[in-house]
């Protein structure tokens, strides 16, 4: 299964930009985006090293949603096993 991070966008320099998620920072490359306006503040979905879609900061918080109720069913499936 392949899977995309929402990402908040905290520095762009050219095509790279420093995102953060949950504390977490990464270098993401913007190359596949050089068609949208993207800077500070913006939100992205990041697969594999590079934003693939802009997206909103509701839609980014709602994917985190569903992101963290994935985990914790997985820590209870662990906790069961």
């Amino acid at each position: 299964m392949c899977l995309g991070i929402p990402m908040r966008v905290v520095e762009c320099d050219g095509v790279m930009a420093r995102c953060e998620a949950k504390g977490i920072e990464r270098m993401v490359s913007l190359f596949l985006l050089q068609h949208e306006t993207i800077g500070p503040g913006d939100h992205v979905v990041v697969h594999v090293g590079y934003a693939i879609r802009k997206m909103s900061e509701a839609e980014a918080a709602s994917a985190w949603d569903l992101l963290d109720e994935l985990l914790a069913a997985e820590d209870a499936m662990r906790g069961n096993a």
